[in-house]
């Protein structure tokens, strides 16, 4: 879930705090996949995780990148999530299926279902694969733009446990729950990966950390009303009000109802899950194949016109008019060549990590 604005310049809340520490993409990589590795995760599967969280990191994404590392190990560890998972399709009607994730990590059940859906979207145009029985996957756009990297469109939702109160409402039903969209690749890719809430609610424990107040209308405290406090926040504000319900409610009927999964408001929370017991979410994810609709050459020239003209559209300030995912490009480009900026928590936990394997950790920024 992206929470940074189109304007090329991250919103102050999403970047992590200064603490001097850096780690280098392919040195985190290494310690991605062998801490997973150290928890039972086949050398494969681990490769495939770390990444994800990686590259989420590197687009800027801190809140689902290598910060999720700690907590991803603790689920195997655990056994919330199954180390030895085999998800099976349980339900075909050709371009819909239903996976069953048998507990699995949520980025490895995401990834399975982007498989199924880019093969089965070659022979049927368009494809929908539910998921069920899996635990949290992450940045959305991980699975969005693996199928957009293949020539198709693809989107995705997951539900996740409930932080956000309906409009107007206190108790919180609905979760963040994302939604992405995705689409070519490069300068010329289409990446929207949006949460349905104001901010993720990483931000809020954030700002607690820091002692730091909360932004206008991201939460309400336990009687509804709007608080900057975030000692007091007590459920998070949906995205524009009544219209972010709909959209979060959408999402639930999307990730959960269609794909027979609990609802938001029964899931556990990340980390507080049942020992050997997976989490329970659902995830759906699509894939449509612009052969099937304009062509595969008229829809690549209408993207790049969609994407040109936006860009080239005049700015209201001195900076210029984005599209979605340049900022993550953006972000992709400077991490890759000066580290992953760490906040002291994440510094702290991947540096424990790497002590505990044997591994380089974390890097002091040179002055």
């Amino acid at each position: 879930m992206i929470t940074e604005e189109l304007t090329g310049t991250p919103r102050a809340e999403s970047a992590p705090p200064a603490t001097g520490r850096t780690i280098p993409a392919r040195q985190a990589r290494t310690l991605a996949r062998e801490a997973l590795v150290a928890q039972g995760l086949p050398a494969a599967e681990a490769e495939q995780v770390a990444d994800a969280l990686v590259t989420t990191s590197l687009r800027g994404i801190d809140t689902h990148g290598l910060r999720l590392l700690p907590q991803y190990a603790a689920e195997l560890a655990t056994g919330v999530a199954k180390a030895g998972a085999r998800p099976t399709v349980v339900q075909d009607k050709g371009a819909g299926l239903l996976l069953d994730a048998d507990g699995s990590l949520g980025v490895l059940a995401g990834l399975a279902a982007a498989r199924l859906a880019a093969e089965r979207a070659a022979r049927f145009g368009v494809a929908a694969v539910g998921v069920r029985n899996s635990n949290h996957f992450g940045a959305a756009s991980v699975y969005t733009r693996t199928l957009a990297r293949t020539g198709l469109v693809g989107i995705a939702v997951t539900s996740a446990a409930s932080r956000v109160a309906p409009y107007g409402g206190v108790e919180p039903l609905f979760g963040t729950n994302p939604i992405s969209v995705a689409a070519g690749s490069g300068d010329e890719e289409f990446a929207l990966d949006m949460a349905t809430s104001q901010v993720c609610f990483g931000e809020v424990k954030q700002r607690r950390t820091e002692g730091r107040d909360l932004d206008g209308g991201w939460a309400t405290d336990r009687h509804g009303r709007p608080t900057a406090e975030p000692d007091a926040a007590y459920a998070l504000s949906p995205l524009g009000g009544y219209k972010g319900q709909g959209l979060a409610m959408a999402v639930t009927l999307l990730g959960a109802v269609l794909t027979g999964t609990a609802p938001d408001w029964r899931l556990s929370q990340v980390g507080e899950g049942t020992p050997g017991e997976s989490r329970g979410i659902g995830h759906l994810v699509l894939a449509l194949d612009p052969a099937a609709f304009t062509g595969t050459d008229g829809f690549a020239a209408g993207l790049t016109d969609l994407l040109t003209t936006v860009r080239a559209s005049t700015p209201a300030t001195d900076r210029p008019v984005l599209a979605p995912g340049d900022p993550q490009r953006a972000h992709e480009r400077d991490r890759e060549a000066r580290g992953i900026p760490l906040d002291a928590g994440t510094a702290a936990a991947l540096d424990e990590l790497a002590a505990r394997l044997g591994l380089p950790g974390t890097e002091e920024v040179p002055a």
